[in-house]
């Protein structure tokens, strides 16, 4: 932990405070996907599932449900950057949509071109059913445009899936916002972005939810990603406390007919995270001290650990399993190796790819503002 800490000390050294509740929610919940991942994936577990049976298990079927947190942190976030006060209206969506891409997309695309280059590594010593086949131009095309789960290609990395939901989730967000502009024109109808989300909510998990065949779309998200926009409104000090119930309670009702309905832990989960959020979400925490600093390092980096952990954990897979003696032990100790090597290259990803793509971004953007606006 002081490693990373360390490694991503020196790309951000502000000192004001963070919003390190939400940088502790989404360390956790990316430690709990790369372990998932780890305990899934194998080859590694198959061999330690003998010394740790129940914690492998719970890992491998139960931790997965972690991307909830980061699927009502998204909502959350989001809500604060384009609706803070929750009123209708967006001032140029496609511009929006544009930026959300800009910033998702090139460190994904990074990521998912060293997993195309790792995985034929890995396969020099190990053959398994988790590794992807030989890629194709059509399937990085997919991938760059964040199409690859709708167009049915396989994904080349086990989070492939989740930046594209988050990316569909995010226009989602911008329509409602612009539809609900349109409808309202020059009237203040501080209710109406509330209860169009609520309605989501309740469409999402009544219906979308309970399909797996909606699993590639947004719909089927939208419900915990809905959570966490009521969440950021709902936590508005300017509010009433009155209104702040109400709007809470707008959120909640929908996720517990839900689950009265059909039961998911997941959804459960994602309701616990709103009210986390809350309750916390929009709390200031020092932004200095060694506890706060490692928890900061690793909200910061989770983005980049989300992103290149899966080739990194192949690798190491491939490794242990062809040098190491095939014993429990020696493979426990792979499994702690590729998470530790995991967080370190999530760090480096973060300090020498996703940081500099950003910024060569944003300075690409300017430039092309500052022609459009001198012409």
């Amino acid at each position: 932990m002081k490693a990373v800490a360390g490694m991503v000390a020196g790309v951000d050294q502000a000192a004001r405070a963070q919003f390190g509740w939400i940088n502790l929610l989404k360390a956790g919940a990316a430690q709990l996907i790369v372990l998932h991942h780890l305990a899934f994936y194998g080859p590694m577990s198959d061999y330690v599932q003998p010394l740790w049976p129940d914690l492998l298990a719970w890992l491998g079927s139960n931790a997965r449900i972690a991307v909830q947190v980061f699927l009502v942190i998204g909502g959350f976030l989001v809500a604060k950057s384009l609706s803070p006060a929750g009123r209708p209206g967006i001032v140029s969506p496609m511009q929006a949509v544009w930026r959300r891409y800009a910033k998702l997309a090139p460190p994904f695309l990074a990521a998912t071109l060293l997993a195309a280059i790792i995985t034929p590594v890995a396969g020099i010593w190990m053959t398994h059913d988790s590794m992807s086949g030989a890629v194709t131009l059509g399937q990085l095309s997919a991938h760059a445009l964040l199409l690859h789960g709708v167009l049915g290609y396989e994904s080349l990395s086990a989070g492939a899936w989740y930046v594209a939901i988050d990316f569909q989730l995010y226009m989602l967000t911008v329509l409602l916002l612009w539809l609900g502009g349109r409808l309202a024109g020059k009237r203040r109808l501080g209710w109406l972005m509330p209860l169009a989300v609520t309605l989501g909510i309740l469409f999402s998990l009544l219906y979308f939810n309970l399909d797996a065949g909606w699993d590639n779309w947004a719909p089927y998200f939208f419900g915990s990603y809905g959570l966490g926009l009521m969440a950021w409104w709902a936590s508005d000090p300017a509010r009433k406390p009155g209104a702040m119930t109400m709007l809470m309670a707008m959120a909640a009702v929908p996720v517990l007919l839900a689950l009265a309905v059909d039961y998911r832990s997941r959804i459960a989960l994602a309701l616990v995270t709103a009210c986390a959020l809350f309750l916390f979400g929009r709390a200031r925490t020092p932004s200095h001290g060694r506890a706060w600093n490692v928890i900061n390092a690793l909200g910061r980096i989770s983005y980049a650990v989300f992103l290149v952990h899966f080739p990194v954990s192949l690798l190491v897979n491939a490794l242990f399993t062809s040098y190491m003696p095939l014993e429990p032990e020696w493979q426990a100790l792979g499994m702690l190796a590729a998470w530790g090597a995991s967080l370190a290259a999530g760090a480096a990803f973060y300090r020498w790819v996703e940081v500099p793509l950003g910024r060569a971004v944003q300075s690409l953007m300017g430039r092309a503002g500052a022609r459009v606006v001198s012409a």
